[in-house]
This record gives C-alpha cells, sequence and structure tokens, in this order.
C-alpha cells in the first residue's frame, strides 16, 4: 500500500473516531438541575408537579425526574442529553438548566480553648439549647456513637416535621431524642454508579466514612467522659451545643456529593425545621447561579437558618477559598493550644519536634538506618512515596524520609510499611510549611515542618551512615502562640465578588477529637483494622461544626436574631491579636496573618453572646445585592420567592450591603464610599468610631464619628470614605474599624488590593 494511502486511512480513522465519540457525547445522559419560574405555571396544569412532569416527557418520552425540589428552588432534577437539555431551557417557564456539579468533602479540648466550660456559658446550653437543632449535610452518621445519648433530653420539639429513615444497618430505632431525624439522598449519585452495592458502602443514613459523624459530634455531640484516640487527648469531649438536637442527611458517598443529592438534602432539612445548617462541602468555584450550595443556602437564610460552610483546604494559595456567598458564613480553620508531639534524633545527635498520633510499639533499635525516598527510588515522584515506588531491598529495616503531596498522608506510610519499612520521616514541602498535622499512622511516624526537613535530607546525603531514632511523646497543652492559621486553610481575596472579605473568621479545624464510625479505621483506609470511638481529624471540615455549633448557642440565647445577626456577633467580637498584642500568626509563613487569612479574626462565643451592636441583613437586601451585580430578572427569580424585580429608580451598589467587614478593591487612584447600618442589641450607650490604618496611601473617613442608641433594636447608619492613591499592581494593605461604647467594642476589618 502506497504511503499516500496509509495517510488517507490513518485520517479516516481518525476523522471516524471523533465522529463516533461526538456522536456517543451528544447522545449521553448527564443530571441536570432545571428551575423553573413558579409564577408562570400554565393553567391547565392543577399543581407544579403535574407541569414539572410534562416539561421533562416534552423532550424525552422515557425520562422520569429524580427529584422535585419545593423550598431551595422550584424546579426538579432528571437525566437528560445535550440536545434534551437544550430543548428544555427554550420552554416558557424555564429559567436554567445546569449540568450537575460533584462536590467533596473538605477534610474535647475545643469548648475549654473556646472558653465554652465556663458555668454562665455552659448552663446556657442547658437551659434552652435542646429546642435549637442542628442539620448536617454529610455521609451519614454512626448511630452508636456515644455522642448520641439523649440521657437528660426532653420531648422532641412539636416544630419537627423530620423523619428517621431505615436502610442498611440502620433502622428508626437508631434516632432518639438526641439524633432526631436521618434521612439519605441517593438518587443523583445512583444515576452515576448504578444501585449501590451494600457490601461495600450502606444504603441508609448509615456513615460508612466517618466525617459526617465527626462534623456531628464537633456540632453538637452529647458530653462523653474518658474519651481518647489510643490514650491521645484524654478527657472529655463534647460538641459546641450539647443541648441541641441534630438531624443528617447523607448526601456524600464513596464516588462524592453529587449537587442533585445536596440540593435534595437542603430542601429536606428546610421543610423539616432545623435552624442551622453546616456543610463541609465544597466544589469548583463559580457564579452563585451555578452554584448549588448558594442558591441553596440562599433560601434556607431566607427562612431564618443559618448556614455555615468550610473555606477550603486550598491554603495557603491566595484565591483558594469555596462558599463565598455573603449570606453563607465561611469559616477559615486555625489550631487549638494542644499538640501531640513527637521527636526525631539524628545520629549526629541533632534532635526536631514534630507530631503524631502512633500509636503502636516503639522501634527496638535506638537508631535506625535512615533514607530519603527521593533517592533510593527510580521513579521521578519517589520524595512522595506513592503505592509501588519504593524497592523493599533498600527500604528493609530502615527509616525513610517521604514529603508530603500527591497521596494522603497516612496511605505514605503504608507504602513504607508494605516494603518493609521500620519507620517514617513526613517532612512538609515548602507549599506546607511548618504547620504540624498528626495522624494515626500505622507504623511508627512523625511529620516535621519544612526547615526540618531540608536539615535531616542535607543529613542523609553528606552522612555515610545516616540514621535516625523516632519517639513519641504523648499530648501536650498549653502550646504557644495559639490558634495560629492553619496553612490548608482556603484564603482570599474573594475570587467572586472582591467587595465582600471572605473567610469571615477562623475556629479550630486542627486535630480535633470527635466520634466516629465503627465502619471504617480511623486512617480511612482499608488496610487499617482498627476501630475506635473517636478520631483526630483536620481540615476546614472540622472548624466549620464548631461554628455550627456556636450558632446554635447563640439561637438558643437569641431566638430572635436573624442568621446574619449571628453571624455579626461572631465577626465582630473575634480576636486578632494574642495576650500580649502580637497579631495571630499563619503557620504557612511564620508571619502575621491578615484579614485574607483570618476574616475577622477567631471566633469568641462568650464575646459574641453580648456583641453590643450587630449588622443585620435579610433576603431583600441580599436580592439589592444580586442586583448591583448586574443579574439579570431570570438569574434573580432563582433566588426571589416572590415576584422580586430590580428597581430602575433605585441605585444598587454592592459596597453597600450590610457586611460586618469591609474589602476595598482600587484600580486607580480613586473615592470610594461604604453605607453600614448597626442595630442595637445591647445596652444603650454612645459608640465613638476609631480607626487603626499603616498605610497612608489610603485615606479613611467616618460620617458621623459618633453613635448613640437609646433603645433596644434601634438602628443607625454611618458611611466610611476610602480615598486611595495609586499603588502597584498586586499590593495589599489591611486596617480596621472599631465602634467603642460602654463596656462594647466593635471590630471590623477593612482589607485593601489594588487591581
Amino acid at each position: 500500500m502506497s504511503p499516500k494511502n496509509l495517510v488517507f486511512m490513518a485520517v479516516m480513522v481518525v476523522c471516524c473516531y471523533r465522529y463516533v465519540a461526538a456522536d456517543r457525547s451528544r447522545h449521553r445522559k448527564n443530571t441536570y438541575i432545571v428551575h423553573m419560574d413558579k409564577s408562570v405555571m400554565p393553567l391547565p396544569f392543577s399543581d407544579h408537579l403535574q407541569w414539572y412532569e410534562t416539561s421533562v416527557r416534552s423532550v424525552s418520552k422515557s425520562m422520569e425526574m429524580l427529584y422535585a425540589y419545593n423550598k431551595v428552588i422550584h424546579g426538579f432534577s432528571t437525566r437528560l442529553t445535550i440536545e434534551e437539555a437544550n430543548l428544555l431551557e427554550q420552554q416558557h417557564g424555564i429559567l436554567s438548566v445546569q449540568q450537575e456539579v460533584v462536590y467533596e468533602l473538605h477534610t474535647t479540648r475545643s469548648p475549654e480553648f473556646l472558653g465554652l466550660e465556663r458555668n454562665d456559658v455552659d448552663g446556657l446550653g442547658s437551659r434552652s439549647g435542646s429546642d435549637v437543632i442542628v442539620g448536617l449535610v454529610d455521609t451519614g452518621v454512626w448511630p452508636g456513637s456515644k455522642s448520641l445519648d439523649d440521657t437528660g433530653f426532653g420531648p422532641i420539639p412539636i416544630r419537627w416535621k423530620g423523619e428517621c429513615e431505615s436502610g442498611t444497618g440502620f433502622s428508626t430505632s437508631s434516632c432518639n431524642r438526641k439524633l432526631i431525624g436521618a434521612r439519605y439522598l441517593l438518587k443523583a449519585y445512583e444515576a452515576i454508579y448504578g444501585p449501590i452495592d451494600e457490601k461495600v458502602e450502606s444504603r441508609s443514613p448509615m456513615d460508612d466514612d466517618g466525617h459526617g459523624t465527626h462534623t456531628a459530634s464537633t456540632a453538637a455531640g452529647s458530653s462523653v467522659n474518658r474519651a481518647s484516640l489510643f490514650g491521645f487527648a484524654n478527657g472529655t469531649a463534647r460538641g459546641m451545643a450539647p443541648r441541641a438536637r441534630l438531624a443528617i442527611y447523607k448526601a456524600c458517598w464513596l464516588g462524592g456529593c453529587f449537587g442533585s443529592d445536596i440540593l435534595a438534602a437542603m430542601d429536606a432539612a428546610i421543610a423539616d425545621g432545623i435552624d442551622v445548617l453546616s456543610l463541609s462541602i465544597g466544589g469548583s468555584l463559580s457564579e452563585y447561579t451555578h452554584d448549588v450550595i448558594a442558591y441553596g443556602a440562599f433560601k434556607a437564610a431566607s427562612n431564618g437558618i443559618f448556614v455555615a460552610c468550610s473555606a477550603g483546604n486550598g491554603g495557603p494559595s491566595p484565591l483558594s477559598l469555596s462558599n463565598v456567598a455573603p449570606w453563607i458564613t465561611t469559616v477559615g480553620a486555625g489550631t487549638l493550644d494542644r499538640d501531640f508531639p513527637a521527636y526525631v534524633t539524628l545520629g549526629n545527635g541533632k534532635k526536631f519536634s514534630g507530631a503524631s498520633l502512633y500509636s503502636g510499639k516503639p522501634s527496638s533499635d535506638a537508631m535506625v538506618p535512615l533514607v530519603f525516598a527521593g533517592k533510593i527510588s527510580n521513579t521521578t515522584s519517589g520524595n512522595l512515596c506513592l503505592p509501588g515506588s519504593l524497592p523493599p531491598r533498600s527500604v528493609a529495616g530502615k527509616i525513610v524520609m517521604c514529603e508530603r503531596g500527591m497521596n494522603s498522608r497516612v496511605q505514605k506510610g503504608i507504602v513504607v510499611k508494605a516494603a518493609g519499612g521500620a519507620g517514617m520521616i513526613l517532612a512538609n514541602t515548602e507549599t506546607f510549611g511548618e504547620e504540624l498535622v498528626a495522624d494515626t499512622h500505622l507504623i511508627l511516624s512523625v511529620a516535621i515542618g519544612h526547615r526540618a526537613g531540608d536539615v535531616i535530607k542535607s543529613y542523609i546525603v553528606s552522612d555515610h551512615n545516616p540514621t535516625a531514632e523516632i519517639t513519641p511523646g504523648g499530648t501536650q497543652l498549653g502550646i504557644e502562640p495559639s490558634p495560629v492559621v492553619a496553612a490548608f486553610s482556603s484564603r482570599g481575596p474573594n475570587p467572586i465578588t472582591p467587595e465582600i472579605l471572605k473567610p469571615d473568621f477562623i475556629a479550630p479545624g486542627v486535630n480535633i477529637i470527635a466520634g466516629w464510625t465503627n465502619k471504617i479505621g480511623p486512617t480511612g483506609l482499608k488496610e487499617d483494622p482498627r476501630r475506635v470511638d473517636f478520631n483526630i481529624l483536620s481540615g476546614t471540615s472540622m472548624s466549620c461544626p464548631h461554628v455550627s455549633g456556636l450558632a446554635a448557642l447563640l439561637k438558643a440565647a437569641h431566638p430572635e436574631w436573624s442568621p446574619a445577626a449571628i453571624r455579626s456577633a461572631l465577626m465582630t467580637t473575634a480576636y486578632r491579636t494574642y495576650k500580649n498584642g502580637d497579631g495571630l500568626q499563619d503557620v504557612a509563613t511564620g508571619m502575621p496573618s491578615t484579614p485574607f487569612d483570618h476574616g475577622a479574626g477567631h471566633v469568641d462565643p462568650v464575646s459574641a453572646l453580648d456583641p453590643g451592636l450587630v449588622y443585620d441583613a435579610s433576603a431583600d437586601d441580599y436580592l439589592g445585592f444580586l442586583c448591583a451585580l448586574n443579574y439579570s430578572s431570570t438569574s434573580i427569580r432563582m433566588f426571589a420567592d416572590k415576584n422580586f424585580k430590580c428597581s430602575n429608580g433605585k441605585k444598587y451598589r454592592v459596597e453597600d450591603l450590610n457586611y460586618p467587614s469591609f474589602a476595598v478593591p482600587f484600580n486607580a487612584p480613586t473615592i470610594v464610599k461604604y453605607t453600614r447600618i448597626l442595630t442595637n442589641v445591647g445596652t444603650p450607650t454612645t459608640y465613638t468610631v476609631s480607626i487603626s490604618s499603616t498605610i497612608r496611601a489610603v485615606k479613611i473617613t467616618v460620617e458621623p464619628e459618633t453613635l448613640t442608641f437609646i433603645k433596644q433594636n434601634e438602628k443607625k447608619a454611618y458611611t466610611v470614605t476610602f480615598t486611595a492613591g495609586s499603588m502597584q499592581s498586586g499590593t495589599t494593605s489591611f486596617a480596621s474599624l472599631t465602634w467603642a461604647g460602654g463596656k462594647y467594642v466593635v471590630n471590623s476589618p477593612i482589607a485593601f488590593s489594588w487591581v
């Protein structure tokens, strides 16, 4: 055959393949979420469900709805081809047809660290907290957890409309007066993967992962004495609001958290009657109209439900935040004053401090040969100790130094153990800095910081017979400084709306002990045969339920407060300095953290109970915010319960959303005004404003400079004017605005950026 014919045949094969692939893609069905305009339902239909079904059948005779939504949106989810989705979107009454997004999880000492062991605060929870209901969308719950003990709880609140669904390993009797509801949502998940294999995961609210049990018990777990993980963190484990009720919505499975299932969970939670909604979940960042959690949370907030979400674990990179809508409380992570030290001693006598939760047998030999994985592996990423990357002949009987990245920290230990290693030193790369996260390794291990890792690596290379010893150190309290911002905690600026400062604040999220499932070991790996009642985890997944529980406490103390008022109380009373006056530190850099890292600061729930003033906001305020973003009337109808329209005669400004913090982006020398309204919820008094700023390029003035309140719930407005000079693009700077009066100090952070 001639070369010319060969080329012709090759081109034909490629073209045919592309045609077939494109044809398959066009006919492949995906899950779509369909928003309907409730107000334009045609008269022949008696109810919305009938209208939804007819709409689906008009483009796909064989297709059925997965879910019909009534609270979070008016609409449904279903499986469609691209062509069917395009046809459906053209129909009258359709606001949007969006392809489903898959989200992921953001994965004792805390109450004492936050001051919740004080009698006056602890008593608050026992008096009225049992009427507050905290809902969590997560991986389910382990019904045998001691944190779900309902001893001393009264009858379930009459307003509760939820259910306790049964299924694999979970019955209606698994619920009690503490765990008052449990549902599982999986139609979207099964639409992709087929029926659940019940030998692998439970078709029920049962928690096969552990994440859901951990977050639930962190938020509102009952007190459990003598709780520990293999003797670490021994003491009393309790949630932030131990007298609150729990309602669990399992929407996260082994294959992820599917948007349609999450939306169905939020829909059910609103209808069931929860007060607080906690989601330690995030996904790819998108506009609010394309973010399931954002528009679901809008409807929850509109119904008076406080919504807390994790900020994400994408730090320390800037612009790495998730869940940034202003009606969501976005929570970053900080450390506690507790550590789990372990030590590395080298053959040259140098000693380094690290962290570990290893509880097995110590090394029989004082000093063990030491190797660096990157030097003994034949793979380009051998330093990361990926599966199959370590040659047993070079590892057997030795301590292996691995570096963080790519695979999980605990899996690296499994890889070393499988190759015959005696232990592992897990070193941070520059990205993770000096942050130390303790893990329940199955092999003698210690995590160390970046600087120590560099020194140990140099020792291995330079010494002809490098050796090391790893020594566990138990539990240590009183660590200073604390808290510090966790390196993994996602950072600002806000990538969607730069004028809204996110995260809102930080809360404990490093080495947190809480309840665990009996379905899997503490590492979460199938190779781990151990079973525990409590586990220690880190992530903004852990900081988020701290705030959900604190919101439940504030809701119990102030049932009349809106979700925005509760967030405001937590923000304006958060602290940004240690007792010695130094600013909070960022463990990733070793330098002071900024509002792009810690938001308003670290939560102080005791102060938040009596904040003096709050920045309140309603659903209409948030709709005005969407008008300021120039959202179309069709897009805004996705959020509004009523026939809301942006007024042609009104000037909407993002800068005027009544938020407790200020983010001010500049692109040229300019004058920008921000208006805020304060509501008095404390003892009436006169407040005086003060500004703390070190940047000369921005002049800050406030009008008026004093505000006098003479009664409860009185409102007063003020305007801040920022006059900015020219600065190099990429420059950031920070300031703070404080209203002080009587016993109250009401703080707001200010973040400047030149873009």
